[in-house]
């Protein structure tokens, strides 16, 4: 890797460096991305190791029961009110971030597009990417 992954959020109150490469880039289609987005997608990054991660400020969280029943955990900024990360309980070493989080949201180079089944006709993402209508699993 040439540099870390860095972003935060809109008003830098949260931040955060990531010295893993990702191991995952996708659009997921689930309700509650569209819900947290406020549109019909989110586009996120998944890193290997919480251990790779350095955070800095204080996000705040809620946790939800995800498509999977399994907890996730979204961590946005309690003064701009930005997502920035995602944590899972049943995987917990893994980090999420959300793409538009990146200082250089270029960085972000999607792979699939997850939960399909729950796609709108008003929101058509890339055709060259694999589509899943849930999660993959291998």
């Amino acid at each position: 890797m040439t540099h870390p992954f860095t972003g935060g959020c809109a008003c830098g109150a949260v931040r955060y460096a990531i010295s893993d490469e990702p191991i995952f880039a996708n659009h997921c289609q689930c309700r509650d991305c569209q819900h947290v987005s406020g549109t019909a997608h989110g586009s996120y990054m998944t890193f290997p190791s919480r251990a790779a991660v350095t955070l800095e400020g204080q996000a705040r969280q809620w946790d939800i029961a995800a498509d999977s029943g399994n907890t996730k955990t979204h961590a946005f900024c309690g003064t701009c009110g930005a997502p920035v990360y995602l944590t899972f309980k049943a995987m917990p070493d893994l980090f999420t971030i959300h793409a538009a989080s990146l200082d250089d949201p270029a960085r972000f180079q999607p792979q699939a597009i997850t939960y399909a089944v729950r796609a709108h006709d008003w929101d058509p993402l890339d055709p060259a990417l694999p589509r899943f209508e849930t999660m993959p699993t291998g």
